[in-house]
């Protein structure tokens, strides 16, 4: 009677550990498994955040190669400007310099025509 009392008690402990051992294999599989679904959920965000880091990197160095060919069109046009402007005072100073030559002229040509007249009727 107690052997067989300490064979039952033996066999509900032998059934009780295989149990054990079953739910701890089951559990480190569901804690594997949460780990790995959590990592890959994790690792999903920072491979998205890295793509966008890596588009924004993109568009920011885009971005600086368009200001840079804006600035050097934008200095083009100022030279081409400055030049125009520069032509325009060159022709406001031939114009000023043909006004006075013709002023001069002119005078010239008045007392030219004055020496000339008065000239005239002495022979």
């Amino acid at each position: 009677m107690l052997s067989s009392l300490l064979k039952e008690h033996q066999a509900k402990q032998a059934a009780r550990r295989e149990i054990q051992e079953k739910r701890r294999r089951e559990l480190s599989a569901s804690a594997t498994s949460f780990t790995h679904g959590l990592v890959e959920h994790l690792n999903s965000g920072v491979s998205h955040a890295y793509h966008n880091q890596k588009k924004l990197d993109a568009e920011a160095k885009q971005l600086q190669a368009h200001a840079a060919q804006f600035t050097k069109q934008t200095m083009q046009w100022l030279q081409m400007v400055e030049g125009f402007n520069q032509a325009l005072k060159e022709i406001g100073d031939v114009e000023n310099w043909a006004k006075s030559i013709e002023t001069d002229m002119r005078t010239i040509s008045s007392a030219l025509e004055y020496a000339y007249k008065d000239q005239a009727p002495r022979t």
